[in-house]
């Protein structure tokens, strides 16, 4: 299944236990009252650091004052939200935890973990000096034509303030880059650059073109023509200037990628056993997708069952009906068969992916900001058939919404997946901090835990045992890539494994072409985090387990589930610390 390409990732956060645990609500002292509100205070100022670094970030997140704001590429810049970095650590961690409430505890840990994350991307990544894809993917308008937070012409204002600082951050690119590069990174920020500046010259202005004050959008023209010329220049200069001298030791190293597991999600679990237990369920997965296989059909091998059943799928014109239609049908199994609470009867909204954002996605999840007070609505987008394209390429797109896999994207992004996940954000008392700071292992591994679970409930399964085989077969064919990630990942980063080598393994065991396994492990040299897909979805099926044995028969999948979600977006590590009981399990991983 191809997937939307995924261009920013921004709530990515760490966990990592202080020395001392917090209170209960009822210790709480006075004097723990005002270290809280100590914290509180330091909580409130970093923010504030943290949104004036990144003011697309507070865009996203809701908080509109920082509209047409861009972040400051220069050294000086960089330089200076490092030690702040650095200097909020320091404060933060010296804020006792045992005298914390544990909802203020669980903030000190989120926090901490999103700054030293920033650090590692920082320091030990150098995403500012010796990754161009920091600038070339810097210029992203997408939000100020996509969502109706303010009047149109207020949000095109927003757009040509930040076009306007378009030229200082190449400026900063070619003064703050190594001199040379990683070759995969030049190629795709040349990519990235291209594509930025297609979108600005077409797509863009293509949105805006019913606009009818005449002297904002001569404006707006004047300096889009400007960006795209920076765009195209800094593509350019990447092309004469750093691709011949680029090179590829774009590897972490097995200590920084141990430190990146501990950076991002407080794990310190030797990579080398993630790397042994995803080996063990990659072939677990595989079992079960070549077992789904011979039910379908006995006589072909399980690729060619596979791509039969993929041949399954709605017409062009029905695509987005059929697709209102099953995830509805999705939505209300969850709901008769308690897998978790649904927080609110509003539901996500299924439209074709607006032609601006066409050309980058399949399938995706657009939800608001848990600040966002005007634009709330949520869509669920699905890219159409072009009618330009051969019968070919028609049928080509059409088999990666077949109805069985696109039930399982569908349970991933919406029910009880991505969207069910910010309806219980923002129905959650949680605090600011825990509604900002997210990470990726909790976020992408509940919805890959999803699908699994779903089925695992009896969805698709209703005493057709083929049919319920392609929807297994669907499911583990997702797994498949996300395991794949994990492997490639891993082995890229601390075993020397090269993209050609990447690509084959990826064709091997996912059981896809050259092109799509090429781009997943081109992803593995700049996104080494993509193996939290898996590492996520595994360790709440083991939390879950631990959940389950400490609760025996007061145990349920929806009590469980409404748990997990209700809680903000921590890490599992953290989590486990939220839910168990039992100390001594706390640490465990998988």
């Amino acid at each position: 299944m191809k997937r939307r390409l995924i261009s920013c990732i921004a709530i990515i956060l760490t966990i990592c236990i202080a020395g001392c645990q917090p209170k209960t609500e009822e210790q709480t002292s006075t004097a723990g009252r005002m270290v809280d509100l100590s914290f509180q205070k330091l909580a409130d100022e970093f923010i504030i650091v943290y949104f004036a670094h990144s003011p697309a970030t507070a865009v996203a997140l809701g908080f509109h004052e920082y509209d047409g704001k861009s972040e400051n590429y220069s050294k000086e810049a960089i330089e200076n939200y490092l030690n702040q970095l650095k200097s909020y650590e320091q404060k933060i961690s010296a804020v006792d935890s045992s005298q914390l409430s544990p909802r203020n505890y669980t903030d000190q840990q989120m926090l901490l973990s999103n700054i030293r994350s920033d650090i590692f991307r920082m320091e030990d990544q150098k995403i500012y000096t010796q990754n161009p894809m920091t600038y070339a993917g810097a210029v992203d308008l997408n939000i100020y034509i996509k969502r109706n937070f303010a009047p149109i012409e207020n949000r095109i204002k927003s757009i040509i303030s930040i076009e306007k600082d378009i030229p200082a951050i190449f400026t900063a690119a070619r003064a703050n880059l190594e001199d040379s590069l990683a070759k995969p990174f030049v190629q795709l920020a040349i990519t990235i650059a291209k594509g930025s500046a297609d979108f600005l010259a077409k797509d863009m202005m293509i949105a805006l073109k019913d606009i009818k004050n005449d002297s904002l959008m001569a404006e707006l023209n004047q300096t889009n023509k400007k960006a795209i010329a920076e765009l195209n220049d800094f593509a350019s200069w990447l092309e004469k200037e750093k691709l011949p001298k680029s090179h590829n030791h774009y590897a972490l190293g097995k200590e920084k990628y141990q430190k990146m597991l501990w950076a991002n999600e407080g794990v310190t679990l030797p990579a080398e056993k993630i790397l042994e237990i995803g080996l063990a369920e990659l072939k677990k997965e595989q079992e079960v997708f070549n077992r789904a296989a011979k039910i379908i059909n006995p006589n072909k091998k399980p690729i060619d069952v596979y791509l039969d059943m993929e041949k399954e799928h709605p017409k062009a014109d029905s695509l987005i009906p059929e697709a209102r239609k099953r995830v509805e049908s999705i939505r209300q199994f969850v709901i008769d068969h308690k897998i978790c609470t649904m927080p609110s009867d509003v539901r996500v909204k299924i439209e074709e992916t607006p032609p601006y954002a066409r050309s980058t996605s399949t399938a995706s999840m657009d939800t608001p900001g848990p600040f966002e007070e005007r634009a709330t609505e949520a869509y669920y987008y699905i890219t159409p058939v072009d009618n330009t394209w051969t019968a070919k390429q028609k049928e080509d797109w059409l088999q990666t919404f077949n109805f069985y896999t696109g039930d399982v994207v569908s349970i991933h992004e919406a029910y009880p997946g991505h969207y069910t996940q910010f309806l219980h954000l923002n129905a959650s008392p949680v605090s600011k901090v825990a509604k900002i700071f997210g990470s990726y292992a909790f976020v992408e591994g509940w919805a890959h835990y999803t699908e699994k679970m779903m089925l695992d409930q009896g969805f698709g399964n209703n005493g057709d045992s083929i049919t319920a085989a392609k929807f297994r077969m669907a499911q583990a064919g997702d797994a498949l890539l996300r395991l794949c990630r994990l492997c490639v990942s891993i082995k890229t980063h601390t075993q020397g494994m090269t993209v050609d080598e990447g690509t084959k393994f990826l064709m091997d065991n996912w059981y896809q072409g050259d092109k799509p396994s090429r781009l997943e492990a081109l992803r593995g040299t700049y996104d080494p985090g993509y193996l939290y897909y898996t590492l996520g979805k595994l360790q709440i099926l083991k939390l879950r387990d631990d959940y389950q044995k400490q609760e025996g028969n007061n145990f349920s999948l929806m009590k469980f589930n409404d748990l997990v979600l209700d809680n903000g977006m921590p890490s599992i590590y953290l989590l486990r610390q939220l839910v168990l009981k039992d100390k001594s399990k706390w640490g465990e991983v998988l």
